[in-house]
């Protein structure tokens, strides 16, 4: 049984909040880890109501950089926060709020507001440090039934998970590890000492107070635990298994060979595989079986994000999006593994995933990821330790030796392993295309060979920045033509990911995006507001123009690639599913039919994954990843945002259901369905 902490007194807590107990100035230093290196610090000093943050982050050539200062009430919660500095990849970041005269007035990235109110109310940052976070969880474990409204909207909840022991002796703390939701996609977890004061973020870096990173490991196992356990409830509640055949009825199948939607048929599955394909509603159906009424719909193949960095909440995001497979492009060697297991054994929820081993170089902008090799012998041991482990591709980072890539891409290849991944800095997509790269990975880092002068270093911002020197790009120049022989000559793929490209040089603070307008308001408020901000300085007239001008040079690049012969592999560097989508709609932006978008998301990336023997089309025989739409893709590839039904090796998921879990509002209904009881499992029994 799960055991709880002890929360403070009532009064004590309040004392502390309110600030009745005199408090020195105090000074709180927090580690942000990377791979449990350290990338940057959260430091804090707090003097009577007013606190000043230094916020500093640097990995992989990026991260936030800015200063924050509160004025806090005597109730701890802020009547005056501002915040100067840098976003992720550089972009100026200002926000400030303040309560006043009974009004609470804000500015930030994503939005202004000015909303009366008769007491101060709790105001989300936007672009704020992680030390927020422990703000926030105070609040909302003072707040009756530990929830708070908040501002611009919504409320937080905080729920208790664990009470741990971290360090001995003078180093022993006591800590309180809660849940606290409504602030984004997934929950943050937060671990509180016994004074309420922050003293670790578990998701993400994670972030750790300064002087217990050797902690950090413990704390990570522990956040995988618990996201596990939520992850096992919602699979228990969503998933829905039949011990009966499952007929569809009255759908078009869509066939990415042909490019073409067949004649109402009827499909049915039988445990993992499609057991029979039958012309139209498929006759009486027998009284045992599931049946699901298609209405007409178009049953396709399941989609593939062929550029993923998989987390254990990514599962039902993906399958509501109806992305039954994923082809990993980097996580935590400690991680992956386990996650694959679970979801094989099925109890938790996601895509089949199809793992790259990461390998980096040491420098000063290195991904804290994977391997990171200071010789070619010891770059090539790593790449035996991932096929020891059953992988099936390498991925090469931006700090890796140019030099190594030609030998290393040969060992691997020897092993049956593909080679992909950036082009390293001060190399080009020639040379790597000619020393053994399968795919590329980025359009930019593609791009970039044409763009950048010699010694100008990828590893910074620049292989995004750089970017608005495409706006003039003669596509038919002597040196595009020249890469994209190689390509050819090679049978190099590029794993496109241009759905991350118009986020990143599209965004522009206060606006919603194109890429997630048709999404973004179902999503909780501080996702919306998240998403509507710049990753880049685009202030200046010119640098917007170059910046719209560079991305549709992405998209005339992508049209003669495929013109080419060129495999393109949609894949997004994110994990909602709703950027697959994207990716594919940008397919048909630049000028390629549905059908043939279609089939790159479906059959193209199968291929290439050497699993069109069980994927990528629907067949008989084949395992059972489908997803059902309403409409017509092929006449408006918008269709595929509204899955009805999705299945997964036969299981069925429905989208409906999913999102409303997950605070989403849903796209799309779940189609009629009639489950005999004899055909439904325990869980489904009425």
């Amino acid at each position: 049984m799960m055991k709880l902490a002890r929360p403070l007194p009532a009064a004590l807590l309040a004392l502390l909040l309110s600030g009745g107990i005199a408090q020195a100035e105090t000074r709180e230093r927090m580690t942000v880890l990377s791979n449990d290196e350290a990338v940057g610090h959260v430091e804090a000093v707090t003097d009577g109501e007013r606190v000043e943050i230094d916020y500093f982050v640097h990995n992989n050539g990026r991260g936030p950089k800015h200063r924050e200062t509160l004025t806090l009430g005597p109730d701890g919660v802020p009547l005056a926060w501002s915040l100067q500095g840098s976003s992720l990849m550089g972009a100026p970041v200002s926000e400030s709020y303040r309560f006043t005269g009974g009004h609470a007035v804000w500015q930030s990235q994503a939005d202004s507001g000015n909303v009366p109110s008769d007491r101060a109310p709790l105001y989300i940052g936007n672009d704020v440090s992680p030390w927020a976070l422990g703000l926030y969880a105070r609040r909302a474990i003072a707040a009756p039934g530990m929830q708070a409204a908040v501002l611009p909207g919504g409320t937080i909840q905080a729920e208790m998970l664990r009470s741990i022991s971290l360090g001995t002796g003078d180093q022993a703390v006591r800590l309180s590890i809660y849940a606290l939701t409504g602030l984004g996609l997934e929950p943050e977890l937060v671990a509180l000492d016994d004074r309420q004061r922050l003293f670790a973020v578990l998701t993400g870096g994670p972030v750790i107070r300064t002087g217990y990173e050797s902690e950090a490991p413990r704390l990570r196992a522990l956040a995988t635990e618990l996201t596990n356990q939520r992850a096992e409830r919602l699979q228990q509640r969503l998933a829905h298994d039949f011990t009966a055949p499952i007929r569809i009825r009255n759908v078009r199948v869509f066939d990415p060979a042909r490019g073409e939607l067949g004649p109402l048929s009827t499909v049915v599955v039988m445990g993992q595989r499609i057991s029979r394909i039958l012309p139209g509603d498929g006759g009486p159906a027998p009284a045992d079986e599931v049946i699901v009424e298609g209405q007409g719909g178009t049953l396709m193949p399941g989609l593939h994000d062929m550029h993923s960095h998989s987390t254990v909440e990514s599962g039902l995001f993906y399958l509501a999006a109806g992305v039954t497979t994923t082809r990993d492009l980097g996580n935590s060697n400690d991680f992956l593994p386990g996650l694959m297991r679970r979801i094989k054994r099925r109890e938790i929820a996601g895509p089949r995933i199809f793992p790259a081993g990461f390998i980096e170089g040491r420098s000063e902008y290195s991904m804290r990821m994977g391997f990171l090799p200071e010789t070619l012998d010891e770059a090539k041991a790593a790449v035996d330790w991932y096929a020891d482990r059953g992988y099936g591709e390498i991925k090469l980072y931006n700090s890796f030796n140019p030099d190594w890539v030609q030998p290393l891409a040969a060992h691997a290849h020897a092993l049956g392993l593909r080679v992909t991944g950036h082009v390293p800095a001060f190399s080009t997509a020639d040379r790597v295309a000619a020393e053994g790269f399968d795919s590329i990975a980025h359009i930019n880092q593609f791009m970039l060979g044409w763009l950048l002068q010699p010694g100008e270093d990828t590893r910074t911002p620049l292989r995004l920045t750089a970017m608005t020197r495409a706006a003039g790009l003669d596509l038919s120049s002597p040196k595009v033509r020249h890469t994209i022989e190689l390509m050819q000559q090679h049978h190099v793929a590029l794993d496109t990911t241009a759905v991350i490209l118009e986020r990143l040089m599209l965004s522009r603070a206060g606006q919603v995006a194109k890429g997630d307008a048709a999404y973004l308001d179902h999503m909780p408020i501080g996702y919306q507001r998240y998403r509507k901000r710049s990753f880049v300085n685009a202030a200046a007239p010119e640098a917007d123009r170059a910046y719209r001008e560079g991305f549709a040079k992405v998209l005339e690049t992508i049209a003669l690639l495929d013109q080419s012969g060129i495999p393109l592999l949609p894949g997004t560097d994110d994990i909602t599913g709703f950027t697959v989508q994207r990716e594919l709609e940008l397919y048909v932006e630049a000028g390629l039919s549905p059908a043939r978008a279609l089939r790159a998301g479906t059959l193209g990336a199968a291929t290439f994954l050497g699993a069109e023997r069980d994927h990528g089309n629907i067949e008989r025989g084949k395992l059972a990843d489908m997803v059902l739409i309403a409409g017509n893709p092929l006449d408006d590839i918008r269709a595929i945002r509204r899955p009805m039904m999705v299945l997964r090796a036969g299981t069925v998921y429905f989208p409906e259901e999913i999102y409303a879990a997950l605070g989403i509002r849903p796209f799309a209904a779940k189609p009629p369905m009639i489950v005999p009881p004899a055909a439904a499992s325990p869980k489904e029994q009425p």
